[in-house]
């Protein structure tokens, strides 16, 4: 039998956090909400409830590292920012490298004849579902392999 999971996956942008939320299987992530930040503390406000309604057990927070794979001011402002909401949800975090997550969700929605630049929410959404569902697949990848030597490979 599968183990429910309650994911919260986050893609949080100086102007709006994109939010996207998994089926009880953890198989698909879906686009949920986008918050448009006004302050930490409406912020927590909003996604308190998202918690709540969901019973959300860890937030995916998309990290967005350098092409080079350094971790720049951005992902910083990201980290400070995921700390604090870690602890005021009283929530674990995990990181998901989001690079190319916005362009990936921009080619979604001009797959869909909209426009990216007039659907800048919903661009958010869709790279917190993106997000979302690299970490539901890495998990469920790492679940199916048996472990070997108990630790992790460098």
């Amino acid at each position: 039998m599968r183990q429910q999971i309650s994911a919260l996956g986050l893609d949080v942008g100086r102007k709006r956090i994109g939010v996207a939320g998994c089926d009880g299987t953890g198989l698909i992530a879906t686009g949920l909400t986008t918050i448009e930040r006004k302050s930490f503390q409406q912020d927590v406000e909003q996604l308190q409830q998202i918690v709540a309604d969901r019973q959300v057990q860890v937030l995916v927070i998309g990290l967005p590292y350098k092409m080079d794979g350094e971790i720049g001011f951005q992902a910083k402002q990201v980290q400070k920012f995921a700390a604090r909401l870690a602890k005021a949800l009283e929530l674990p975090i995990e990181y998901v490298d989001e690079r190319l997550t916005s362009f990936q969700a921009e080619q979604l929605i001009q797959a869909e004849n909209q426009s990216p630049s007039r659907h800048k929410a919903l661009i958010d959404r869709k790279a917190a579902a993106i997000i979302l569902q690299q970490w539901l697949d890495e998990k469920r990848h790492h679940s199916l392999k048996p472990q070997v030597n108990g630790g992790p490979a460098d």
